[in-house]
């Protein structure tokens, strides 16, 4: 449950002490931002390792660390309450927070902003190859991992599976994070796991290594039911060889991950690390393949609720043009 009681992030608190202090406050203080990421297994915490270096080296005055947490759903509620200063979560799901649909009903979450949009998910169904799964209708009846509690991948996998006609009542379903999946998996604990997640990521590719695996592939039919119960799904190609055995292109739904603030968050710290992280997305882009996807056009097309302030600020400067629906 979220707090009752909205907090202001504990690096507002932290920046208004030391503006307090003046001259004051030693030299080498420093302000402590929290990354709010998902498991080890996934694309978020390498991600928000990687932004919290970038923030290290380039934001004066403050020192961020990457959280392993739940992932998209609880990111939100973290940011609501002040115990994370930025998150990323899924599209749907931050959506879903600032509009108080879905799995935030009753409970809406509208200072919830976007700096940018980083990449791309895309959804992985996998099963061993001797399984016998060969499509999304061979799950009826068998062990699921449906993602973990709190996670966008089970905001994702619900959204298909109900598209499709299938619900939690036809599965057994297990709710696991990306490296239990796997390890389920790989010891015969389940039949098939959901991934919502950067491809390559490293617990499918780990894997792969030592199991024959297969992705299930959705058919224009279920890709197209999917896509009318939530818009913010779209279809894209998984490569063939992205994992070891899996050679073929696979039509899958992929689905935008934002990087959220609160609206409490400062405009010039928003400002500050939006602009960080653009002007050195090199820097990102060595600690992980799908920060190629993180781009100004990406974000201003794909970020689902308004933009911070200081976010905007970065992108009219370099001469971007604001969407009317991204304006608080």
């Amino acid at each position: 449950m979220l707090h009752t009681l909205i907090r202001a992030p504990k690096a507002l608190m932290g920046a208004a002490a030391l503006v307090a202090l003046g001259f004051a406050a030693p030299a080498a203080a420093q302000t402590q931002l929290s990354i709010a990421t998902g498991g080890t297994g996934g694309v978020y915490y390498p991600m928000g390792g990687g932004l919290a270096e970038v923030i290290n080296k380039n934001v004066e005055g403050y020192s961020a660390t990457a959280e392993v947490t739940g992932a998209s759903v609880e990111n939100m509620g973290l940011i609501a309450t002040g115990d994370a200063d930025l998150a990323i979560g899924l599209a749907d799901t931050v959506a879903q927070a600032y509009q108080g649909t879905g799995r935030f009903e009753g409970q809406q979450l509208p200072m919830v902003r976007g700096l940018a949009s980083l990449y791309a998910n895309m959804i992985h169904i996998v099963a061993l190859s001797d399984s016998g799964i060969t499509s999304l209708e061979d799950l009826r009846g068998k062990r699921v991992s449906i993602g973990a509690p709190g996670s966008g991948t089970e905001v994702n996998t619900n959204a298909i599976l109900e598209a499709n006609g299938i619900s939690y009542d036809d599965i057994d379903e297990q709710r696991l994070n990306f490296n239990e999946t796997a390890d389920a998996l790989a010891n015969g604990d389940i039949d098939a796991g959901f991934w919502s997640v950067g491809a390559p990521t490293s617990s499918i590719l780990n894997l792969s290594t030592t199991q024959d695996i297969v992705i299930i592939a959705l058919t224009e039919e279920q890709l197209n039911a999917a896509r009318d119960a939530d818009a913010t799904f779209a279809v894209t190609t998984l490569a063939g060889g992205t994992y070891t055995g899996v050679d073929e292109d696979i039509s899958v739904l992929g689905i935008p991950n934002v990087l959220a603030v609160s609206s409490e968050m400062s405009d010039d710290l928003a400002y500050a690390i939006t602009s960080s992280m653009f002007e050195n997305i090199a820097d990102l882009q060595a600690v992980h393949p799908a920060a190629n996807q993180t781009t100004v056009e990406f974000t201003l097309d794909a970020t689902p609720v308004p933009l911070h302030p200081g976010a905007i600020r970065y992108f009219e400067e370099i001469g971007a043009e604001i969407p009317d629906r991204l304006r608080p």
